[in-house]
């Protein structure tokens, strides 16, 4: 992997706030023309992670590059091509929406009008309220739309849609879809929300305790594991099952639903085939694939 298709670089990357270790020796390469999924529960470390990568948090121990840069020495001109939303996000509260789109856009000369025009109408964005007074699911689609309408290649996304209702959230993803149509963009997000996620990403960051425990393509990762229906042709089921690599079991006499990690079609055919049994394989969606990967 060249540097050149690297959008950020992080190797021994650790932070502490007080007793928490939040990150815990990150190493860490983030390719240019994905959409990658950051899981993980309260506390795993991603919105740590996140802040570190656009420079608002300075690490321990270790570094981090973005664009090439020193994340801690992100200027004008790196910052131009950075766009980030969290759920938590500040906006000013006394202009009107109108009023805030217009000051955040003279600062980039790229700034899209259309996308922009378009993002106001399918947001169903008051121009004339004020900032303030917008409800939870409003701010959150105005801080969207003036996170990507200077098309950032990089925007990162810590729970952006957390707020959002599900047209607005079905939007949204429609809308990443599109923005990554531009091969050299790189996407982040960081959501609870698996469903929606696993519809739009490329690439699967999980993250427990401070460290990554899973870095992979989506694809890789359903591939990895795999539900598995049992149902007997020839009496009751064994004790045990005859199959390797099984994280979780239920069954009764005649029927079991497996799920497996790391065990291919053919073998799960054979040792279905083995205990007189059909056997029907699924991949995971990627909640369950993020459950068991946590343990």
């Amino acid at each position: 992997m060249s540097d050149e298709t690297i959008m950020v670089k992080i190797r021994g990357l650790s932070k502490r706030f007080g007793r928490i270790q939040a990150l815990d020796g990150i190493d860490l390469d983030i390719e240019r023309g994905r959409i990658i999924g950051l899981l993980g529960a309260n506390g795993a470390g991603k919105s740590t992670l996140l802040r570190h990568i656009i420079g608002l948090y300075l690490p321990d121990s270790g570094w981090c590059t973005t664009l090439g840069c020193d994340a801690s020495r992100l200027g004008p001109a790196e910052l131009a091509r950075i766009g980030y939303v969290h759920q938590e996000g500040e906006l000013i509260d006394w202009m009107t929406a109108a009023q805030l789109i217009r000051y955040v856009s003279v600062y980039y000369p790229n700034w899209n009008k259309e996308l922009e025009q378009r993002l106001v109408g399918e947001y169903e964005i008051s121009l004339k309220a004020r900032v303030g007074s917008l409800s939870p699911g409003q701010r959150q689609r105005l801080a969207i739309l003036i996170a990507v309408c200077f098309e950032p290649e990089l925007l990162i996304l810590d729970e952006p849609a957390a707020a959002l209702d599900p047209l607005a959230r079905a939007q949204f993803l429609d809308l990443l879809l599109q923005l990554i149509q531009d091969q050299k963009r790189t996407i982040v997000i960081s959501s609870h929300i698996l469903s929606d996620v696993e519809k739009v990403i490329d690439h699967t960051l999980i993250m427990k305790a401070g460290r990554i425990v899973a870095d992979a393509s989506f694809d890789e990762l359903r591939e990895k594991y795999s539900r598995v229906r049992l149902t007997s042709l020839a009496g009751p089921l064994p004790e045990p099952l005859d199959f390797a690599n099984v994280l979780e079991c239920r069954r009764n006499q005649s029927e079991a639903t497996l799920i497996v990690r790391d065990l291919p079609p053919e073998r799960i055919e054979a040792a279905a085939a083995r205990i007189h049994c059909q056997a029907e394989v699924h991949p995971l969606p990627l909640e369950d694939i993020y459950r068991v990967a946590v343990r």
